[in-house]
C-alpha cells in the first residue's frame, strides 16, 4: 500500500515536471519564431512620391517569404534620423549629393547600400514659351535646402540666365551667381512645394515628379532638362553596420532594379524618358 501510494506520488511528480519542460519549450520556440518573423520585417523610409513604387516591390518580395513596411516622411531630414537611430532599416529618397551633405552636416554613420532611379529635373514656365521671353527680374522659384538649391543653380547656369564661380561646385549659392544678366528674383522653398508655385512664377525649377502629383504641368513640357549624371540617382540608404539579415534588402533592391511593373509606374509618375536607372 505504502510502495503504491509512493509510485503514485513519483508519477504525478514526473508528469508535472514533464509538462513543465514541454511548456517551457513551447515558450522557447514561440519566442523564436517571432523574433525571426520580427527579423524578416524590412522597413524602409520613403518619401511620397515614391510610395506607389515601392510598395509594388514589397508585393513582389512578400512571396519570397519578405514582408516590407513603408514609412512615409513628409520632410527631407527625418528619414537619416530614423535610419541613425536604428528605427527603420533603409530610406529611399536622396541622391548622393544630398548623402555627402548630409554626412557632412551630422556625422552620421550612413552609407549607399545600393542604386535605384534617378530622374531629369527641368526648368519650367506657365507664362512663357522660352527662356529668351523671361523678362528683366522675373521671379524664379528654386528649392531652398543646399544640395537642390545649388542643382538648381547649376541648371540655370547651363540655360545660360546666370553665370556662377564654379558649376562643379555642389553647394552653390545665389552668393556664387557672378553674372545675372536679367537680373533674376530667386524665391526659395521646400522642395516638393516648387511645383505648386508654378501657376504663379515666372520660371520655376521642377521635379517631374512632384509636377505629375500636384497636376499642374507635363515633365516634358520643360523650357530646358539637365543632362543625365549617375549622381544624382536616388539611393537605398543605411548605417554602414547595417546587417542584412537573409538578405531581404539584396532581394528587395534586384526585385526594384529588375521590375518591370516599377519601370510602368515610372512612365506614368515621372514620365517616359524623364527617369534613368543609376545602377548601369
Amino acid at each position: 500500500m505504502t510502495n503504491s501510494v509512493s509510485i503514485s506520488k513519483n508519477r504525478k511528480a514526473w508528469l508535472i515536471g514533464l509538462t513543465v519542460v514541454i511548456l517551457i519549450a513551447a515558450v522557447a520556440v514561440y519566442r523564436s519564431s517571432q523574433s525571426q518573423a520580427q527579423q524578416e520585417v524590412l522597413t524602409i523610409g520613403i518619401s511620397p512620391p515614391y510610395a506607389e513604387l515601392l510598395q509594388s516591390v514589397a508585393d513582389e518580395v512578400k512571396k519570397q517569404g519578405i514582408q516590407v513596411k513603408l514609412v512615409e516622411f513628409s520632410d527631407w531630414h527625418a528619414p537619416n534620423v530614423a535610419v541613425q537611430n536604428g528605427d527603420i532599416d533603409a530610406n529611399f529618397f536622396q541622391q548622393s549629393v544630398f548623402l555627402r551633405n548630409a554626412i557632412r552636416e551630422t556625422q552620421y554613420d550612413l552609407h549607399a547600400f545600393a542604386t535605384g532611379t534617378g530622374s531629369h529635373v527641368g526648368l519650367y514656365s506657365k507664362k512663357y514659351k522660352s527662356l529668351q521671353e523671361l523678362p528683366n527680374k522675373a521671379r524664379v522659384v528654386i528649392p531652398n535646402d543646399p544640395v537642390n538649391s545649388a542643382r538648381a543653380l547649376i541648371l540655370l547656369h547651363r540655360a545660360g540666365l546666370i553665370q556662377l564661380k564654379d558649376i562643379n561646385n555642389e553647394l552653390s549659392t545665389v552668393q556664387d551667381i557672378v553674372q545675372n544678366p536679367k537680373q533674376l528674383q530667386f524665391i526659395e522653398v521646400e522642395g516638393p512645394q516648387t511645383a505648386h508655385a508654378y501657376n504663379d512664377a515666372d520660371l520655376i525649377f521642377g521635379f517631374p515628379h512632384y509636377l505629375k502629383m500636384a497636376k499642374v504641368a507635363d515633365p516634358h513640357s520643360a523650357l530646358f532638362l539637365d543632362p543625365i549624371d549617375k549622381k544624382y540617382a536616388i539611393l537605398f540608404v543605411t548605417r554602414k553596420d547595417y546587417s542584412d539579415h537573409n538578405q531581404k534588402l539584396a532581394t528587395f533592391v534586384k526585385a526594384f532594379q529588375n521590375s518591370k511593373q516599377v519601370q510602368e509606374i515610372l512612365d506614368r509618375d515621372f514620365g517616359s524618358k524623364m527617369w534613368f536607372e543609376g545602377w548601369k
